[in-house]
């Protein structure tokens, strides 16, 4: 591209001579002083970039220095060597996974298995999960006693901030299995089930968790009780920001509540909803494994339905490293094409996206 001297410099049409353009000036100082003023802008709010270093830390240390363990995907299986002295084997891992060539067949059905459970889950909880927090503050909005709704929310903030450990020691009280030796009940929800007749009594006494055609039900219930909550206050806090004259444009159209709700607020949030959704689709298949070993510990009945990537890469760990990790790599992946395809899919549709 071909600049002019017009480009850097003006006519003074009183003089005849040329001059400095100001905006040219102002461009190179700027350029000349970046650094000076990247400089000063960081004096003038250190308090701010000094609360950023615990968050750098956290990232430096827990997200960006374990990456350098993937190599181990791609390396020879040595547990006593460090993934530096091990050498390269190029995809064997990942052929052996995804093939189940030679003594990889018994494996490579696991973490189908594995593969199969993570998508089914991470699909339910999906459908079924992801609108209850978008209901839970749409019906927050519709109580108007600050004094109540602040208890309601409360109530559904509560079980996040409980562990996994104690939230699945809750589940499995509720729904424990009887006991004939001692004379001991199944869980009070089990029982509850049983008598409306949704279960039968042998099914309670046995455990719902000990049969794993319930284990996924149990594992997404319980998983919305846990974030349904938590997660509305995005989505509540974008409908408060909705201003007060298009609910009395809709009310002058005669809307009502519902009508309100359909053509005020959804449309007014659903940017929200889209990035909530795309960041919902990036975490799809990263489900950890304290919850399903905690539901599943000591229930190999369940195993079918229950294990997942993270578990079946836990399991595998402590005498194939290399098969571990391949299985953790593809499950992260996959996760990340779906997030590039749900971005890619909401940019046009309606020109709302992540990046």
């Amino acid at each position: 591209m071909k600049h002019s001297a017009g480009d850097y410099l003006i006519l003074d049409e009183k003089s005849g001579t040329w001059r400095e353009n100001p905006e040219q000036v102002v461009r190179d100082d700027v350029e000349k002083h970046y650094w000076l003023h990247v400089g000063r802008t960081i004096l003038k709010d250190w308090r701010l970039y000094l609360m950023l270093v615990p968050t750098i830390l956290v990232f430096l240390f827990w997200r960006y220095m374990p990456m350098y363990e993937l190599l181990g995907s791609f390396k020879v299986d040595d547990v006593v060597k460090p993934v530096a002295d091990q050498y390269f084997k190029g995809f064997s891992n990942f052929k052996g996974l995804l093939l189940g060539t030679g003594t990889y067949a018994s494996l490579s059905t696991d973490f189908w298995r594995a593969m199969r459970n993570t998508f089914l889950l991470s699909f339910y909880g999906l459908l079924f999960g992801f609108p209850m927090p978008i209901i839970l503050a749409l019906f927050f909005n519709e109580i108007k006693s600050d004094l109540l709704r602040s208890t309601y929310q409360v109530f559904t903030y509560l079980p996040k901030f409980m562990s996994t450990v104690v939230m699945t020691s809750l589940v499995v009280m509720l729904i424990k299995q009887g006991s004939d030796t001692t004379g001991a009940p199944p869980g009070i929800v089990s029982q509850l089930l049983a008598n409306l007749g949704l279960i039968s009594q042998q099914t309670a006494k046995a455990g719902l968790l000990n049969n794993p055609n319930y284990f996924r039900a149990i594992y997404q219930i319980s998983g919305i009780w846990e974030t349904a909550g938590y997660d509305s206050i995005v989505f509540f806090a974008a409908i408060i920001a909705i201003s007060p004259t298009s609910y009395e444009a809709a009310q002058i159209d005669g809307a009502n509540k519902w009508a309100q709700m359909r053509y005020v607020v959804l449309p007014s949030i659903l940017s929200t909803i889209v990035i909530m959704l795309i960041t919902r689709i990036g975490s799809m298949l990263s489900i950890g494994y304290e919850k399903v070993l905690l539901l599943s510990e000591g229930r190999i009945n369940t195993y079918q339905t229950a294990e997942v990537i993270s578990t079946f890469a836990w399991r595998i760990k402590a005498n194939q490293s290399g098969l571990a990790s391949a299985a953790e790599m593809m499950n992260n992946v996959v996760g990340m094409l779906l997030v590039i395809g749900a971005n890619t899919i909401a940019r046009k549709a309606s020109n709302v996206s992540l990046y």
